[in-house]
């Protein structure tokens, strides 16, 4: 009998009274559809426990205490929704709660913005900034860049890293900065990040930073074309890099020395792009880091080393580390 007959439906709501029971379904439901994950969840299980458990405002961290809490028919009604919204119309979860995650930070998101995820958000809380960081002191860093902002998910988590910093985010979109805008309401930081709607460094003048953080699109035209449609739902501006997916990439480490202050730091995420981002910029002293989920996907520049960029006034500490301590964030 199809999921979406009524008959099938009340069957459900009568018979699912529990949470544990929305979530066994909602794996069943996820794996017969073969869905692809990749928006803060890789498996069908963690799909279907932020589902559950966004879906009815509850912690999303928290699962075990309420699997045996009985639900409500608007409860039922809503998560059976929910599933079957996620089967049929195949977009990521995030964007049918209006919600994402980054280090449990939540943040709204919709279709007008990529979902937010980026490995930057786990290396500023997992090692790269602080004592035996590569950036060890993060009181001092007075002015931080995000580039590529969509959503502004990373401009503030540098406000909460950065305690004193003011921050600028760009996007080429004003759609994704129209998400940013109410995100910085949200976490009222509208204080500390200005957000600016133009291509790169374009409407910054000849600013200069401490910090600039990047997450700009690189996804080949290749991957671009065989993109599941859960990726697919999201703005192919945000994905496109091109037809190596380094178009992006390759203008930040050009700009990048230019905009950064003397002691100043670049760290840019460029997915897969490793050796052909060594192989296009050989003079670059570049550090590669690692985190949970990901080896080499994030590369760390010191501004002096960059082109365009200004002798350090001092050695910057800790220069010679290649990667940050590894810490556990799951």
């Amino acid at each position: 009998m199809p999921h979406d007959e009524p008959s099938h439906r009340e069957e459900i709501l009568a018979r699912f009274s529990r949470l544990r029971d929305w979530l066994r379904y909602a794996v069943s439901r996820f794996n017969a559809a073969d869905l692809a994950y990749g928006h803060g969840t890789t498996n069908a299980f963690d799909e279907a426990a932020f589902l559950v458990l966004e879906g009815l405002r509850l912690p999303i961290d928290r699962l075990e205490p309420f699997l045996d809490a009985r639900l409500t028919g608007q409860e039922r009604a809503r998560l059976l929704n929910l599933i079957e919204r996620r089967v049929h119309e195949r977009k990521p979860a995030a964007y049918l709660l209006n919600r994402a995650y980054i280090q449990g930070i939540g943040f709204y998101v919709d279709e007008r913005t990529i979902v937010p995820r980026s490995f930057i958000g786990e290396l500023l809380f997992g090692g790269l900034v602080g004592e035996g960081g590569l950036l060890e002191r993060p009181d001092e860093v007075a002015r931080v860049l995000d580039l590529c902002a969509g959503g502004g998910s990373l401009a503030i988590l540098a406000a909460r890293v950065f305690p004193n910093a003011l921050i600028d985010a760009v996007d080429v979109s004003p759609d994704a900065l129209d998400v940013a805008r109410r995100n910085v309401a949200e976490h009222a930081v509208g204080e500390r990040i200005a957000l600016h709607q133009g291509d790169l460094f374009e409407p910054l003048g000849a600013r200069r930073y401490d910090v600039i953080l990047a997450n700009p699109p690189y996804v080949d035209a290749e991957a671009l074309s065989a993109f599941p449609p859960e990726f697919s739902a999201e703005p192919r501006l945000a994905h496109n890099g091109g037809e190596d997916g380094l178009a992006l990439v390759r203008m930040i480490l050009q700009q990048a020395g230019a905009h950064l202050t003397a002691n100043g730091a670049l760290i840019c995420e460029v997915g897969r792009g490793r050796a052909r981002v060594e192989a296009a910029f050989p003079e670059v002293a570049m550090l590669w880091l690692d985190t949970e989920e990901s080896e080499g996907e994030v590369l760390f520049a010191w501004g002096r080393d960059l082109p365009g960029g200004r002798p350090a006034t001092i050695t910057p500490p800790n220069a010679g580390v290649a990667r940050p301590p590894r810490r556990k964030t799951k």
